[in-house]
C-alpha cells in the first residue's frame, strides 16, 4: 500500500485532471488517520478539557494532552508550550521573555531570509522598548554570512534565526550559530516550520533555547503549533495572556499564575486540533524521515536542473544536503501567477508571490517567484509531469 493511499485528497480532480499537489511548503495535507482523529473527538467526546471530572471531559483531557506527550517524545523536549502555530510561538517569545528581559539598546539579531512571522514581531518590541535590530546578509550563493554573523554578535541578547528559508530551501548552520550565540551570552530562537517536516529535531541536544514550528507543515492540523523553551529560558518567561486555565489562584486583590505550560495557554486549547496533532505524529513516526528527505530532495535537485534548462528561467537556492525539497524559480516575461494559473488548470498547485519573505525578495531583486515543494506522498512522475507542463506553457507563450 502507498504513502499515498492515506491522503484523501490526492484522488481528487482538479479542473478534470488528477491532483498534483507541489504546494507543501505552504502546508502539507492530511492523512485519514487525522481527519478520523478529529471528527472521532467531535463525534464521541466533544467537552472542555481540564476542569470537569465527567467522562466526556476526562476523555477530551486525555486526547489533548496526549499531544504534549507526544511531541516531547518526538523532540525530546522537556517544555513544550501549545500555540496556535509558528507566528504566535514567535510572538510569545518577544512578549513573554524579550520584554521582561531585554531593554533599550539591547541587540536582537536576524538574517534577511527570515519570515515576516520572525521580523514584525521584533520590529514592534523595537518600537515599543528601543531594542536594536541587526540584520545578517546573505553571500553571493545566498548562504548566510557567517563572518558577518559573528561581527554582529557583541553585545546581542537573542539571535532569531530560520532553520530553513521557505523561498530558498536552504537549511542554515544552526548548530554553528547556536555555539557562536552562546559563546557570546545570546539565546538562540529557531523557526523551525520548513524544517520539521523534514528533519527529526532533537531539541536537548541541539541546545537552542526556544523553538517555534507548526502542526499544518508536518500532516497535522492548521491553527495548532508549538514553543519548545529550556528550563532556564521558561522560568524567565512572563504572562502574555490572561484568562482560565493560566492562573493558580484569582481575587479581587490579585493572581497567582501556574507553574507549568499552561501559564502560558490562557482560555479553551486547541482540542480537536491537538488530538489531530497527535495522531499525525503517530502516522508520521512510521516514517523515515532521513530517507524520504534524501529521496524529495533529489527529486527537487532534478526539477531544478530540468527549470533551468528552459528558456528565460532563474532559479534560486543550492539544493545541498540537509536542504529542503524546495524548488523556487522565475521566468523573464511571464508573471508567475500567470503561470500558476496555467498550471493549475492542469491540476497542478504551486505558490507564488513573495511568501512572507519581502526583505529575502529585494536582495534577489525579484518581487515574488514562483515555488515548487515536495513532500513524503510527491513522486518522481508528479515531478516528470511538472517540467512537461512548464515546458509546454514557456514554449507556448514565452
Amino acid at each position: 500500500m502507498s504513502v499515498r493511499d492515506d491522503f484523501p485528497i490526492l484522488a481528487r480532480k482538479v479542473n478534470g485532471q488528477s491532483l498534483v499537489y507541489l504546494d507543501n511548503a505552504a502546508t502539507t495535507q492530511k492523512p485519514q488517520v487525522v481527519i478520523t482523529a478529529m471528527n472521532d473527538y467531535y463525534q464521541n467526546s466533544n467537552a472542555n478539557v481540564h476542569r470537569a471530572v465527567h467522562t466526556l471531559a476526562g476523555e477530551a483531557t486525555e486526547g489533548y494532552e496526549e499531544c504534549r506527550t507526544e511531541l516531547k517524545n518526538w523532540f525530546n523536549a522537556e517544555r513544550v508550550i501549545i500555540t496556535s502555530g509558528t507566528t504566535e510561538s514567535i510572538n510569545l517569545v518577544a512578549h513573554s521573555w524579550a520584554r521582561a528581559n531585554l531593554v533599550a539598546g539591547d541587540a536582537i539579531i536576524l538574517t534577511e531570509m527570515e519570515h515576516h512571522s520572525d521580523i514584525v514581531p521584533w520590529q514592534l518590541l523595537a518600537q515599543d522598548i528601543g531594542v536594536e535590530l541587526r540584520f545578517v546578509s546573505l553571500n553571493e550563493d545566498l548562504t548566510l554570512d557567517m563572518d558577518a554573523f559573528k561581527a554582529s554578535l557583541s553585545g546581542a541578547k537573542l539571535v532569531a534565526c530560520v532553520h530553513t528559508s521557505n523561498v530558498l530551501g536552504i537549511r542554515n548552520p544552526i548548530e554553528k550559530i547556536i555555539e557562536m550565540s552562546h559563546a557570546n551570552g545570546a539565546k538562540v530562537l529557531l523557526d523551525s516550520a520548513q524544517a520539521v517536516p523534514h528533519e527529526k529535531i532533537n531539541f536537548s541536544e541541539l541546545g537552542a533555547d526556544f523553538l517555534a514550528c507548526s502542526a499544518h507543515k508536518m500532516c497535522g492540523p492548521t491553527g495548532i503549533g508549538c514553543l519548545l523553551v529550556k528550563e532556564d529560558s521558561f522560568n524567565q518567561m512572563q504572562p502574555f495572556m490572561g484568562g482560565g486555565d493560566m492562573i493558580q489562584t484569582v481575587t479581587t486583590a490579585g493572581s497567582t499564575y501556574q507553574d507549568n505550560e499552561h501559564k502560558f495557554e490562557a482560555g479553551t486549547p486547541r482540542i480537536a486540533e491537538g488530538i489531530g496533532w497527535a495522531a499525525a505524529l503517530k502516522w508520521l513516526g512510521k516514517i523515515n524521515l532521513h530517507d524520504e528527505h534524501i529521496r524529495l530532495l533529489d527529486i527537487a535537485r532534478w526539477t531544478a536542473d530540468q527549470i533551468k534548462n528552459l528558456p528565460g528561467m532563474t532559479v534560486f537556492g543550492r539544493h545541498a544536503d540537509g536542504d529542503s525539497a524546495v524548488v523556487s524559480f522565475i521566468h523573464d516575461s511571464i508573471h508567475p501567477e500567470d503561470m500558476a494559473r496555467l498550471l493549475d488548470a492542469k491540476g497542478i498547485a504551486i505558490r507564488t508571490g513573495h511568501h512572507c519573505a519581502q526583505p529575502l525578495m529585494q536582495r534577489l531583486g525579484v518581487e515574488g517567484t514562483m515555488r515548487v515543494s515536495f513532500y513524503i506522498y510527491n513522486d518522481q512522475e508528479e515531478a516528470e509531469l511538472f517540467i512537461e507542463t512548464i515546458r509546454s506553457i514557456v514554449e507556448r507563450f514565452a
